[in-house]
């Protein structure tokens, strides 16, 4: 009985971040009203509430679900390549993939009007991922861990907006070869080739 009640409340979530991803793809998070949800979902006001405080809470338990997904995508990603986790950019060839299965999705969560409280959970999950990943020996001292990091997420945010708007027929692997070169090399070597 208890299995059932699980998997029922499992497919109750699950329709309800289906309602709300659907919803803000055709009208932004703003805009949406927890009535809005239950209805695309076709679930009653009680059981929305049964499960979640409001809106805000149905999108970050979103987040929450995101944060194990990743996480089991970049175990695969190392494990297929071989790579350890010392790399600092271990994250970004699961989460460039991750990107491009739900492209509407990030394109309404990242960059949107209305998007900031998407924004900045990705945001959060993107840092925890980095800061997990980045060795502790990169830059020895002469930056702040934090700054290193900031930087990082920035530029891959950054970098998703663009392959979205700009070049979204690029494979993801070839985004994150383009992001890797230019977050772990710099522009120095582009500054060098111009000068020959």
């Amino acid at each position: 009985m208890a299995r059932e009640i699980d998997r029922r409340a499992a497919r109750t979530r699950k329709a309800l971040h289906q309602a709300l991803m659907t919803l803000m793809l055709r009208k932004g998070y703003e805009a949406l009203s927890v009535q809005d949800i239950v209805d695309e979902a076709d679930i009653g006001r009680s059981t929305f509430y049964a499960h979640y405080t409001g809106k805000e809470d149905l999108l970050r338990s979103g987040f929450q679900m995101l944060r194990e997904e990743l996480k089991e995508a970049q175990s695969a990603v190392r494990a297929a390549a071989g790579t350890s986790h010392d790399d600092p950019l271990g994250f970004s060839t699961a989460m460039f993939e991750h990107a491009a299965r739900y492209a509407d999705h990030y394109r309404t969560m990242i960059g949107a009007r209305d998007g900031a409280v998407a924004e900045n959970e990705i945001r959060l999950i993107l840092s925890e991922m980095v800061r997990r990943e980045m060795p502790r020996t990169l830059h020895g001292d002469r930056m702040p861990r934090d700054f290193v990091v900031q930087f990082i997420v920035g530029a891959f945010l950054t970098t998703l907006n663009w392959w979205f708007e700009r070049k979204p027929g690029l494979l993801p692997s070839e985004v994150d070869v383009m992001f890797r070169s230019l977050v772990l090399d710099g522009l120095s070597p582009l500054v060098d080739d111009r000068h020959r």
